[in-house]
This record gives structure tokens, sequence and C-alpha cells, in this order.
């Protein structure tokens, strides 16, 4: 559009340039993953219990634990501890979890990605294995941080905020409150 056009005084500002179109692009898949939220692993030993790793996911707001030998990020994983395995190793089987050693439990030598790795990685372990956690290793395969399904989403909202965070609230049909008919 020309800007050489008769227009009646300020209407210019209708022909202003427009921000560029932000469009989904691989280079964010080649971020490293260290652009995304890496809190310290909470890390426990496999011979704590249920409840410990529990309690330490409630007070950390996080949905796992990675077990080394010894309880410290210091030592490789050779383990990991999820809220998944609360309900389906424990719950589902009617086990005490005050009683019940993390090592009866864990997922045994998890996948796990090096500290190295990109963001395309993690979202390949998680949709190709069907994790929601993935432990991230040093060298020596001592865990750095474990990446979570909502670390990446956050990383997207904050890639494209205007396109998810404006978005108008759309209009849900109401739910009837007592069933009708048989």
């Amino acid at each position: 559009m020309s800007r050489d056009l008769d227009l009646p005084e300020g209407d210019e500002k209708y022909f202003e340039e427009a921000e560029p179109v932000r469009v989904f692009d691989s280079n964010l898949l080649r971020e490293p993953i260290s652009v995304l939220p890496h809190p310290k692993p909470i890390t426990l030993a496999p011979h704590d219990s249920v409840t410990d790793a529990m309690r330490a996911m409630q007070s950390e707001h996080r949905g796992y634990v990675a077990i080394t030998q010894d309880g410290t990020p210091s030592t490789p994983i050779m383990g990991v501890f999820t809220e998944r395995d609360v309900l389906l190793r424990i719950v589902d089987r009617g086990r005490n979890p005050a009683t019940l050693p993390l090592s009866e439990v864990m997922t045994r030598d998890p996948e796990v990605l090096p500290d190295t790795a990109r963001i395309a990685h993690i979202l390949n372990k998680m949709c190709v294995g069907g994790f929601r956690h993935v432990p991230v290793v040093d060298p020596r395969g001592c865990p750095v941080t474990v990446v979570s399904v909502k670390d990446v989403v956050e990383i997207l909202v904050d890639s494209f905020p205007r396109e998810v965070l404006n978005l108008p609230e759309l209009e849900v049909p109401a739910i009837p409150k007592f069933r009708e008919g048989a």
C-alpha cells in the first residue's frame, strides 16, 4: 500500500507498519535445554520411603524425585519416581507408602538425556517414550535437572505470549447440573 494516499487527518495510524507475524520456528527446537527452567533435581536414596518422596514432591511443587545411591545429585542417577508411579504402583495396588522403600516402586535405569541436548530431543523423548519427566544428566550420569512437560509448555508460551495469553475466552456450553432422562 502506498503512503502517498490522500488520507483524512489522523488516519495514518491505520497504515503503520504491522509487527511481523511470528510463526513456530524450528530454531526454537534447536535451542539448548538450558533455556528451559532447570531447578536442581529433588534427589532421594533408594531406601527412602515413598512418603518421603511424596512430601518432597509436594513441598517443591514437582512431579518427580530422582533416585541416586546416596540421595545426592553428586552421584549417578539410578531411578526416578513420579506422580504416575504413586497412582499405578502404590494406590492402584493398595500398598502402604509409609513403609514402602522407593527401590520397590521406582523406575530403574530411566531414559535420560545429556545436558547438551536440545529442546527437540526432550520433545522426542516425551512424545516417543510417553514420558512427562525426562532426567538430564552430566557426563558422569549425575542428575542436573529433570525437565517436565510443564517446562516445555512454559517456554512455548514465553516464545509466543501475545498469541497464547491474549486469546479471547471460549464460550463453553452450559452443563446441566441434574441428570435428565432415564
